[in-house]
């Protein structure tokens, strides 16, 4: 079977996970990074991958056929661009650029040189958000009035990061930091794609730096108009000590929530639990069959790449994201709602 050789820009927390999945996948291994900070080259080269210090050597390293991302969210597009103009497939990590119009041009600079681009939005596939997504695509709830995904806790978004390079960098506005660009991305990119057909019609956001962060949000309020008439609602509370469910559904034929849980487990959250508006008993939801894991996404694109099928994430789903993204910011800093 052929190999997809991987470099990775960025060797972080991130960036060592990848490698891992990678290890698993049957036509795709890391093989190199780049990464400015020798503590995380000397982490690379002790699992056995080539290190450079700069990102222009990985990218004369011919060995190398696809390159991965895994830089601060505000480096995404350059280190992108540059591996497309190398003539590399590319992932990147989430989210994909700092804005749309950057989004977009990685997009068209990839078709133009005929290399697969793909981002890794692997909470596509989270047992939770499959099972919420089965459960309203099977009628359960009826007509859907309202969804609200939300992740809170008294921690910033920081979490386990590599300590070796700026492990604060998430709480800088400067790299790309925030509760929206964080897990919002995710529970953005899941919200559109839940309520399809339904398309986004307007956003109204609030983005706030409390506790954490003077810079950027720790605190991230999106809410979003849809055609069909419901109404969907992230929210990045990081400054919380009494966190709300993970998930709250209501619809004509009932409503449904799941706990949150702090260790982020994807099967508690997926426990939901439905009241039906006739005054039934309560259930509990089945839970959805798991989708993919990283492995098999990094195997998806790695086939994509060698000319077989497509990435598991296609580009062009992302740039939705992208604009609801940019909608946000924009409502927040106008205190108005933006039309998309």
């Amino acid at each position: 079977m052929a190999l997809t050789r991987v470099g990775i820009i960025g060797f972080g927390r991130i960036g060592n996970e990848h490698a891992a999945w990678l290890a698993g996948a049957s036509n795709a291994r890391a093989v190199a990074v780049a990464d400015a900070t020798l503590a995380r080259r000397e982490k690379a080269a002790a699992a056995g991958l080539k290190a450079y210090e700069r990102v222009h050597q990985l990218l004369n390293d011919s060995a190398v056929d696809a390159i991965l991302v895994a830089t601060p969210t505000s480096m995404h597009h350059e280190h992108a661009l540059a591996a497309i103009q190398s003539g590399r497939h590319v992932m990147i990590e989430k989210p994909m650029a700092l804005d749309a119009k950057s989004a977009q041009a990685l997009a068209d600079a990839a078709s133009d040189r005929h290399v697969v681009i793909s981002v890794f939005h692997n909470r596509r596939w989270d047992i939770d958000y499959l099972t919420v997504r089965q459960a309203i695509a099977s009628g359960r709830f009826g007509k859907v009035i309202n969804v609200e995904s939300r992740l809170g806790q008294w921690s910033s978004c920081v979490g386990p990061a590599a300590r070796e390079y700026r492990p604060n960098w998430r709480n800088e506005a400067a790299f790309g930091g925030g509760g929206l660009f964080d897990w919002g991305s995710h529970f953005v990119d899941q919200l559109w794609q839940l309520m399809l057909p339904a398309k986004p019609l307007r956003v109204f956001a609030q983005l706030r730096g409390n506790v954490w962060s003077r810079d950027c949000d720790d605190f991230a309020r999106v809410c979003i108009d849809f055609d069909n008439g419901a109404v969907g609602m992230i929210e990045i509370n990081t400054t919380t000590t009494r966190p709300l469910p993970r998930w709250h559904i209501d619809g004509t034929a009932g409503s449904a929530d799941s706990p949150f849980s702090l260790a982020f487990d994807t099967n508690e959250w997926a426990k939901l639990t439905f009241a039906a508006s006739d005054g039934s008993a309560p259930l509990l939801i089945p839970p959805a069959q798991a989708g993919l894991n990283e492995t098999q996404i990094w195997e998806a694109f790695a086939s994509a790449c060698q000319g077989n099928g497509k990435p598991a994430v296609e580009v062009e789903s992302v740039l939705t994201t992208m604009k609801l993204l940019d909608a946000a910011r924009l409502s927040s800093v106008s205190g108005s709602t933006v039309s998309l």
